[in-house]
């Protein structure tokens, strides 16, 4: 696209950012401190955001994992959480606390309450997005920090990195693992789909969209367009000005989303593990499917919801036992790029 017509789409999405900036601020007033420590937040910490909702059997594993990879600082809002997850959350020393009762769904699912607080305290910071099911790996993530990371993104003149969601699963029925608060998810769904993804560019923004994996094969195969996005760009240099359109896979400004090598090469990229696939889903999609709280049309998706209580067996003979990064990287799932 270029002249006039680009033009007008570049006016377009500009007021589509302070569109969705301006709802972000509006919706602040849904939510309500319970324990504010951004003041212990220093220059160049990284920090992670999250929006979660009965998340407390998840949490000591959440949190330690992002630690490890040096977070200094999470900034949450508990949607309603009826777990204990407010409780424990309180009580962490580096951890800033939000409760709202609002519709997750009327807020953009959680990303205009995000906004905002990224807008207040994210500005200047590398920020991380995550949801309460995905583990964030990259290159060396276990003997280099994030802030290896970033720093080099920096030194590259990059401000955003992105990540694929790959599905985990156990090898039987959802139901029969046997997670505890605090395990490791992924010593209960070591499983994945190493094929089977399909990429395009999306013209409009210039993000990716890709679909596949587990999901897709198991509960869209008979429509394959309406599969979850799994593409992701969770870690951002943040500027007060940037806005996400939808959850974490497309930004504004639009340069954020160029997080692929337009001429061929690789960029480095990590992958969001997806852990949703553990017993307590059976109940959750009871609960979610009456809410509608997660789809724009909850109709589309109330097989996906049936399928789920029904305890499924997602292992199947092309499964993959997950071993680390560079399995990832040779199944070209990630990428290190020139980050040696």
């Amino acid at each position: 696209m270029t002249g006039p017509a680009a033009l007008w789409q570049a006016y377009r999405l500009r007021l589509r950012r302070r569109f969705l900036l301006a709802r972000a601020v509006r919706r602040r007033r849904q939510l309500t401190a319970v324990v504010d420590r951004t003041a212990a937040i220093t220059p160049g910490d990284v920090l992670c955001f999250l929006c979660i909702r009965n998340e407390a059997p998840r949490l000591p594993f959440l949190l330690d994992h992002n630690r490890r990879l040096g977070i200094r600082h999470f900034l949450i809002v508990d949607n309603a959480s009826t777990d204990g997850t407010a409780d424990l959350l309180r009580d962490q020393p580096d951890v800033s606390l939000w409760q709202t009762a609002a519709s997750y769904k009327a807020a953009r699912f959680g990303m205009d309450w995000l906004t905002w607080l990224m807008l207040r305290h994210g500005h200047g910071h590398w920020c991380l997005t995550l949801d309460a099911d995905e583990i964030l790996i990259y290159p060396y993530w276990q003997t280099r920090p994030l802030s290896a990371l970033t720093n080099w993104l920096d030194r590259q003149g990059r401000r955003s990195f992105g990540a694929l969601t790959v599905d985990m699963y156990p090898a039987g029925p959802v139901s029969q693992t046997d997670h505890q608060p605090g395990d490791n998810p992924l010593d209960h769904l070591p499983f994945f789909d190493g094929g089977n993804y399909q990429v395009q560019v999306q013209p409009r923004m210039g993000n990716l969209w890709v679909q596949g994996g587990a999901r897709a094969r198991a509960f869209f195969g008979q429509s394959p367009r309406r599969a979850p996005t799994l593409n992701k760009t969770p870690l951002v240099r943040w500027h007060w000005r940037y806005a996400y359109v939808t959850s974490t896979h497309a930004l504004l400004p639009p340069h954020l989303n160029r997080v692929y090598d337009t001429e061929g090469g690789e960029l480095t990229s990590g992958v969001l593990l997806h852990t949703k696939f553990l017993p307590e889903i059976i109940d959750r999609s009871v609960e979610e499917k009456a809410r509608g709280e997660h789809f724009n049309d909850g109709a589309q998706y109330a097989a996906y919801y049936d399928r789920l209580t029904a305890d499924p067996v997602l292992h199947c003979a092309a499964s993959t036992r997950y071993t680390g990064w560079r399995q990832m990287e040779a199944l070209g799932l990630l990428s290190r790029g020139g980050w040696i």
